[in-house]
Parts: C-alpha cells; sequence; structure tokens
C-alpha cells in the first residue's frame, strides 16, 4: 500500500508516525525545517512519560510548586500533588530542542521515513492522495502518492488549507530563554509562576518556566491583541525586573496557538491532530500532551479500518476523542472565559486557586488527563469560597470615613 503521510514532524506528528510504523503501516514524515526549534514552555504531565514509553532523562526540571499572582500582586503557592501523593508529583519541563528529535528519531528507528521539505498542496481521489511538496535540499518540487494524509503542521495548518478549511482564531505565545545569575536561578529551582493582569496577557497569563539552566519568560496575547505581545511581555519583565536583575537573553521566541477546536478533525482520507485540530485546551494553552494524544488515536484508526479510509472510517478517531475529553475541553475553555475576563475576575480566579479542594482537583487532573470526581461537600465549599470571592471584589467599596474635626470647647 502507499504509505500515510504526516505532514509535520514536531510532537504530535513524530508521536502518529511512530504509532503507524510499529503497527508495520509504511508511514512518511514530512519535516518543512528540521533545524527548527518550536517556540514553546514546555511542560508535560509526567504520565505523558509512561503512557508513551519517553525517557525520563529528556525532562529539564521538575517543578514541585506553582505560584500564581494576581493582578494586584497577592501570591498563591500551590504545592503539585493530587488526592493521592505520589513520586510523580511535579510538571515536567522539557526543552524542545532535545525533546523532539528524539520523538522523530524513534519514528525513524521503528520504520518510519522522514523527509526535510515543505507541503504545498494536496490531492485527494477515492484511490489515494497526491502530496505535492519542496524538497528543502534540491529546493525541486516532488510529489507522493499517499493512502491518507495526518496534517499535524501547527496553528497555521497548510494541510487544513489545502483541505479547504478556514484558519481558527489564534493567539501569539512569546518568550524569551534567559540565563540568570546563581543566586537568580534558585529562586525557580523547582518552582513555575503565572502572572495574571492586561497589562501582561488580556486573554491568558504570563509565566516564568525553568528549564535545567535557565527559565523561559513569556506571555501570551490573544485576537485583536497579537500587535501588543511584545510590550504584554516588556511590561512582564519590568514587573520582574528585580528577580531577573542579571539575567542575559540568549533566545527570542513566538508561535501561535488555536483558541479553539475545530468543528470537524477526519475527512476523506485526511485527519488533523494537535495544533492543527486546534486542540489546545483552555486556561492553560496546554498543547504537547493533547498533541501526542490526538497523534496515537488518529494513527490507532487508521490501523484500525485499513484498508478503508473513507470520512466515515477516520471519524471513529474524532468520535473517540471527544467521548473521551470533550467534558474536560468545555470545562476549561470555559473556566479560561470566566477566570481571565478582567481583572476583577483575575483577583476571583486567584482567590479560587487558594482552595484546597481546587488543588487537588486541578493536580488529579493535570497529571492523569481525566476529570476527577468531586464530592458534593467539597463542591459546596467550593462554591461558596468562589462566591464570597466574587462579592468581595465587585461590590462597592465604602468610602473609608473621614475623621470628625477636633473642636476644643
Amino acid at each position: 500500500m502507499d504509505p500515510i503521510v504526516v505532514v509535520g514532524a514536531s510532537v504530535g506528528g513524530a508521536t502518529a508516525a511512530n504509532t503507524l510504523a510499529t503497527a508495520g503501516v509504511p508511514v512518511v514524515m514530512l519535516e518543512r525545517d528540521l533545524s527548527r526549534v518550536k517556540p514553546c514552555g514546555g511542560a508535560v504531565p509526567p504520565v505523558a512519560f509512561s503512557e508513551f514509553d519517553i525517557p525520563y532523562e529528556l525532562i529539564s526540571r521538575k517543578v514541585h510548586q506553582t505560584l500564581i499572582h494576581s493582578p494586584s500582586e497577592r501570591s498563591i503557592a500551590i504545592e503539585v500533588v493530587g488526592s493521592t501523593p505520589t513520586e510523580n508529583d511535579y510538571v515536567a519541563m522539557v526543552c524542545r530542542e532535545s525533546f523532539d528529535p528524539w520523538l522523530r528519531n524513534r519514528a525513524v528507528r521503528n520504520g518510519a521515513t522522514l523527509i526535510e521539505g515543505a507541503f504545498l498542496d494536496l490531492e485527494r481521489d477515492a484511490a489515494g492522495v497526491t502530496v505535492h511538496y519542496r524538497d528543502k535540499a534540491s529546493r525541486q518540487k516532488q510529489t507522493i502518492r499517499a493512502s491518507a494524509v495526518i496534517g499535524a503542521d501547527g496553528a497555521y495548518s497548510p494541510t487544513a488549507k489545502a483541505l479547504g478549511l478556514p484558519r481558527l482564531p489564534r493567539c501569539i505565545a512569546i518568550q524569551e530563554r534567559m540565563v540568570l545569575p546563581p543566586e537568580k536561578m534558585a529562586r525557580w529551582e523547582a518552582s513555575a509562576d503565572l502572572y495574571l493582569g492586561h497589562d501582561i496577557s488580556p486573554d491568558l497569563y504570563g509565566w516564568v518556566f525553568p528549564k535545567s539552566d535557565h527559565v523561559a519568560v513569556g506571555c501570551g496575547a490573544g485576537p485583536g491583541n497579537t500587535q501588543a505581545a511584545r510590550q504584554l511581555l516588556a511590561n512582564l519583565k519590568t514587573r520582574l525586573s528585580d528577580e531577573l536583575a542579571g539575567g542575559e537573553v540568549f533566545m527570542e521566541e513566538a508561535h501561535s496557538l488555536p483558541m479553539q477546536p475545530r468543528p470537524k478533525m477526519a475527512f476523506d482520507r485526511a485527519m488533523l491532530i494537535g495544533d492543527a485540530a486546534g486542540l489546545v485546551v483552555g486556561t492553560s494553552g496546554e498543547g504537547i500532551y493533547w498533541a501526542m494524544k490526538s497523534g496515537e488515536m488518529a494513527a490507532q484508526t487508521i490501523v484500525a479500518t485499513l484498508p478503508d479510509l473513507s470520512e466515515r472510517a477516520l471519524r471513529r478517531y474524532e468520535q473517540r476523542w471527544w467521548a473521551q475529553y470533550g467534558k474536560m475541553y468545555r470545562f476549561l475553555r470555559g473556566l479560561q472565559r470566566w477566570g481571565y475576563s478582567n481583572e476583577r475576575q483575575m483577583e476571583v480566579f486567584t482567590d479560587m486557586c487558594r482552595n484546597d479542594d481546587v488543588q487537588r482537583l486541578t493536580f488529579d487532573s493535570y497529571m492523569y488527563k481525566r476529570m476527577a470526581p468531586m464530592p458534593w461537600l467539597a463542591q459546596l465549599r467550593m462554591t461558596w469560597d468562589i462566591a464570597v470571592s466574587q462579592l468581595r471584589h465587585y461590590l462597592p467599596r465604602p468610602e473609608a470615613q473621614r475623621p470628625r474635626p477636633h473642636v476644643e470647647r
């Protein structure tokens, strides 16, 4: 049979290709530029390493604490621990310059073919797909005859465009990587900080994420605010001027993230995964795990349905995805709209993060990628705390009572 062509060989594409190759299905990964490092905060849940059989040596730093800073600079320290403490209670930080090549190389070792070239277009017919690309080395246009195509090519997704799909609303994530003096770096040995405020990000948040020998300092800006991204990052650095003093920037990065999932992810002889399918979760902007998981699911669907690669067959991927993760995506999108809508609401969001039940639910869901059950008593406590916070931040505050003038008699 003709191979499956995976357009994009980052985390999602490499995982899809590896899943196909290990199942004995011929597969070609088409990557525009193998030297490019995808800009990314690099946060990965520990479950990804066991689930996708990835060596723990690729973890650059383990984060055991998250600090959330409200617009008024109130700080909430949250320990990364679930309802039942385990040795895997942490957020893994990875560097994409080592993480992505390892995934790609594994797929190649297992039988995938890797081509460095830019996807141009595709043509589908009853018997397969003709993929057009420009080879990077020769600069010549080439074609591949494929059985099907998996688009794993990011928020702008040339594959989605070739399928006639509109672009998704996108945000811009911009960050700088900085080497700090040792005494400053110690501040982020095992802590990742999130910063809220419309002067830093009107739609998401700013961050400082630790790596093995440096930090990534960045922020996100949604539709209508992307032109201000560089200024927003400058505002964050000003807010952190004391903590970043003496730091040297050695890399500047920016990339787009989709703001909502696509209504359809499967078509005749074509599928979309990861950012190309809009599979970035609200609130956090997390995408690495979801790109890998969607790549695995899409590939598993192909293996299960071959030789039938019709839309009807491939939609099993889409149906399985939303059956398993739809509730989580809807919840997190709603939480993003609720928690980041204005600065008063960001203060309420910060207060909510003080709640022990919220903290356990958050990390149970994050570390194991499933909606954790919430007992009714915990729901009542959480609802009460949020209601009290809403009143505190939204009710008008009485003016301070002026002292009466003293009158001598």
